[in-house]
């Protein structure tokens, strides 16, 4: 029998189906290339924009018109409830042996009243992977081998477990990888215990440089109409904070645009907001109307036009960072976790992508280090990706 997974959307989407595919290879399931080749096609669909639905929906319409008679999931943040009784056989994660990184799940759910999200629609109330379970199961990933751990959840800034909170978990992860395995944090919430795990992060130099904040809007006035449990003097503390402890750490948000009633001035101070921490990264999101929450029923809904000339203001003030942070790499030498077999290329701990100069086939001796260590010296910089030479051979 042969699966294939389709996904959209997020890494804990991603972290999902990784977990799903692996726990249907223990059971003797291969993984399909093509929807054709497939027996069983899992779809992660994704609803965190109308847009994001729609491309999800023709997707899996375009799949029911070509396979009408094959077997069809949809789950992740969009079910179909005739899945409902086909996803209690869907087996146990296991350990995913085919990746570059692994993906941990700790965390899922939300009890967030944000008034433009629909995700706790789907997610549901937050739950969090017994802390013993969690650090076991890194344990697990360490013994096969991966160097790199990306940690998920819906929102992490919620998990708890055992009387211990996220930053607790980071400093278990990171305590239990050895030198040659580092540990990602995806997205944080930036409410209660950010700084803590900022604190967390900072104390141990096998944790990527790298946070990434799901801050929405720049502008004070928008983020209490979207009922975002922080204010934007925080978000300046947290990211005063991780430059302070970890100078040259990659900062990167997700930005709605277009809120109902935002004005210029609104999105005037999301643009100064993002020059002024810095962000080198960033998720930009035209606001989008989704049924059932309480943004879609509000007064001053802003012209579509108007959301997508915003959204491009955003993102190039982003986009200008995030290549002079490229440039300032000239010169110094990063870690990447190889991703190819054919080319020594990768993620560094600050998440720039950096290439070697000289690509190499999969004959080469880096063609089986695939998901290991490599240091690059930078030697230059295009655009938002790095170009060097493998330091040590």
């Amino acid at each position: 029998m042969k699966v294939r997974f389709e996904t959209f959307g997020c890494r804990l989407n991603r972290a999902e189906a990784l977990a799903m595919q692996a726990g249907f290879e223990s059971r003797g399931w291969k993984t399909a290339k093509h929807a054709a080749d497939a027996d069983l096609i899992v779809v992660r669909g994704c609803s965190v924009t109308a847009r994001a639905q729609r491309d999800c929906e023709k997707f899996i319409e375009s799949l029911k018109r070509a396979f009408p008679m094959k077997r069809l999931i949809v789950t992740g943040c969009m079910k179909e409830k005739k899945n409902e009784f086909i996803l209690k056989d869907v087996p146990k994660d296991e350990i995913p042996t085919f990746t570059a990184r692994a993906y941990l799940k700790v965390q899922d759910g939300c009890s967030g009243k944000c008034t433009f999200c629909i995700v706790p629609k789907f997610r549901g109330a937050p739950a969090s992977v017994p802390f013993d379970e969690a650090v076991a199961k890194a344990s697990r990933f360490i013994e096969a081998g991966y160097h790199e751990i990306v940690v998920t959840g819906c929102n992490l800034s919620l998990y708890s477990s055992q009387g211990k909170g996220f930053p607790d978990l980071v400093d278990a992860l990171a305590s239990i990888a050895p030198e040659n395995c580092r540990i990602r944090i995806g997205s944080l919430e930036p409410g209660a215990g950010a700084i803590e795990t900022v604190n967390a992060m900072a104390a141990h130099e096998n944790v990527c440089r790298h946070l990434h904040l799901a801050v929405q809007s720049g502008s004070p006035r928008i983020l209490a109409a979207m009922h975002r449990p922080y204010k934007v003097s925080d978000i300046d503390d947290i990211t005063s904070e991780a430059k302070r402890l970890m100078p040259g750490i990659g900062l990167g948000c997700d930005m709605i645009s277009g809120f109902p009633q935002e004005t210029e001035t609104d999105h005037y101070s999301s643009v100064v907001f993002v020059n002024r921490i810095g962000f080198t990264k960033g998720h930009v999101f035209k606001y989008s109307e989704r049924p059932g929450t309480m943004a879609a029923s509000f007064s001053g809904q802003v012209p579509r036009d108007i959301r997508s000339r915003r959204a491009h203001e955003l993102a190039n003030a982003m986009d200008k960072m995030r290549r002079t942070a490229a440039k300032g790499f000239i010169g110094k030498t990063v870690r990447i976790v190889v991703e190819d077999e054919k080319s020594v290329a990768g993620w560094t701990s600050e998440h720039f992508w950096c290439v070697a100069n000289a690509q190499r086939s999969g004959a080469d001796a880096y063609g089986s280090r695939r998901r290991e260590f490599a240091d690059m010296k930078v030697t230059s910089a295009v655009g938002h990706a790095l170009f060097g030479e493998v330091v040590g051979g």
